[in-house]
């Protein structure tokens, strides 16, 4: 099979013929379960983790995939394997897994009950648009706080990762409004900070690096590669509530993302933070991460 592949309906196909009805619950309800990970050096990074949050993220869901977490694997690697053929040695791979509960046997004409929901299991992938995050090393990420709050765990649990974003899309636009490149940071309903639409977003005060209480936030892949790094180094890290006040405090800031890992925030609402650059905190992370997998991420991204 030439060219990009990817999985959907029990089998691998062309990529360009992967198609979603448009009575899909995923589309009528944005009823979606998500995951993404990402390669370096053309081989999955952390795969295991990522399937394994994917699974735990489909039983809270009540969606069940119709393979299970090895052979999501193999096929994962089959993508990879056939989709970096036409890559640079530069470029890497994002992989996406989503699910939903199927076609609404309402929409598609049917009548209510008379047809058994078969979840739709896909996995895709695209070429990393680093190009999108350049501005991220060179001027840092900048964030406001929307009015727009997080869902609340009690009616969302944050942990499970899904596509249900319109909160999301509105903290978007609201931001844009102070500033067409923030990167909307929402508040939970006390005003603790949680996340962004994308990223983990962690603080660093007098050495220590600081992370928002994990009942607030998605438990980030790259979020727990930092933490791991933090502890070979000795670096302490701290899960707990931080205020606004302490965002625009923080001698640090910083986001962990599976694209591009992690980058420099310079402001929030505004005010500029670390001197208005990446600080010895974020360097010292990079440096040791861009060790671990062989790529210095920073010139990646860069180009």
């Amino acid at each position: 099979m030439a060219g990009p592949i990817a999985y959907l309906g029990g089998r691998l196909m062309p990529a360009s013929e992967a198609k979603l009805s448009i009575y899909d619950l995923g589309i009528v309800l944005g009823a979606t379960v998500t995951d993404l990970l990402r390669t370096f050096r053309h081989q999955p990074y952390r795969l295991d983790d990522h399937v394994r949050r994917f699974y735990e993220s489909c039983r809270y869901a009540r969606l069940n995939p119709a393979i299970g977490p090895e052979e999501t694997e193999s096929i994962t690697r089959q993508i990879i394997e056939q989709n970096t053929r036409e890559l640079g040695p530069n470029d890497d791979l994002a992989v996406v897994y989503f699910i939903t509960p199927g076609e609404s046997p309402i929409y598609a004409g049917s009548a209510a009950g008379s047809v058994r929901l078969e979840p739709t299991f896909c996995i895709h992938s695209f070429p990393l648009p680093f190009e999108l995050w350049r501005h991220f090393f060179t001027e840092g990420a900048r964030l406001v706080i929307p009015s727009t709050r997080h869902i609340p765990p009690q009616c969302v649990d944050p942990k499970v990762k899904n596509r249900s974003r319109m909160h999301w899309w509105l903290a978007d636009q609201e931001a844009r409004l102070a500033d067409p490149r923030a990167i909307p940071l929402l508040l939970d309903l006390e005003g603790n900070l949680t996340e962004t639409s994308g990223s983990n977003v962690l603080l660093v005060k007098n050495g220590v690096v600081l992370s928002p209480a994990p009942r607030n936030i998605l438990l980030g892949v790259s979020r727990d590669s930092i933490r791991r790094i933090c502890e070979s180094q000795e670096i302490s890290f701290v899960e707990r509530d931080l205020q606004v006040h302490d965002a625009i405090n923080a001698d640090e800031a910083f986001l962990a993302t599976t694209p591009y890992c992690m980058a420099p925030v310079t402001r929030v609402n505004g005010l500029e933070i670390g001197g208005g650059k990446a600080g010895p905190m974020f360097e010292r992370i990079l440096a040791q991460w861009s060790d671990e997998v062989g790529v210095d991420i920073r010139r990646q991204v860069l180009g």
